[in-house]
Formats: C-alpha cells, structure tokens, sequence
C-alpha cells in the first residue's frame, strides 16, 4: 500500500500511444483512502520549473530521502486517480511541512471564487 506523500514513479502513455514515459507523482490521497481502495490520488511532479498559479516548487531539501533529481514543482492541477498496480516503484516522501503546502495549495484551486 501506498502512503499520502509517496512520490512514486507512474508509466505515462505518449498521446499518440506508441511509447510511454516513466513520470513521478507524489500521492495526495489518504492512508485510509489508499489502504481500502486499489486506486490512489495522485499530482504530477514536473522538473518543468517555469511559474504556475498551482504549482509548488520541490528540490532535495523537501524529500525525506534527497532523492529528487533536479528541482521540481508540484502541479495541484494535474491530479489523476490511479490503480495502485500500475506504480513501477516508490522512490521517496515528501516532508510534512512541504505536503502542507501542496495541501494548501489544493485548497485554493477547489475553493470559490465570489
């Protein structure tokens, strides 16, 4: 089973369906959620840096492990729901106080705009 703030790494079909790509998310949904259902909640990881209303940026420093690559952001508006057997392979968690961000980021995308 999967655990809210597993960055896991996901097989992404091109568009035109002939390849794929392995992409990283981090797991939003949670430990109940994930331990009870055979999907998970995920956001996008991208290393595409340029600024974004809903993205949070990441580097090394908000992985338990030290294990991102190159910094990163968080798309909040990139969330998809996946079967957990299709992840190739956890590779770390995101700190606490780096998912409160993206929680609260996902606040501000689902809120109401009066």
């Amino acid at each position: 089973m999967y655990k809210q703030r597993d960055v896991v790494l996901i097989p992404i079909p091109f568009t035109d369906l002939t390849s794929i790509k392995k992409r990283p998310v981090v797991v939003i949904s949670n430990d109940e959620f994930n331990k009870n259902k055979e999907d998970i909640i995920v956001s996008a990881i991208t290393s595409n840096v340029l600024w974004n209303k809903y993205a949070i940026p990441i580097t090394e420093k908000d992985m338990e492990g030290s294990t991102l690559p190159r910094p990163s952001m968080v798309r909040v508006d990139k969330i998809y729901t996946l079967n957990q057997a299709i992840v190739l392979k956890k590779f770390d968690i995101v700190r606490k106080e780096t998912f409160e961000k993206i929680r609260s980021k996902i606040q501000v995308l689902f809120s109401t705009s009066l």
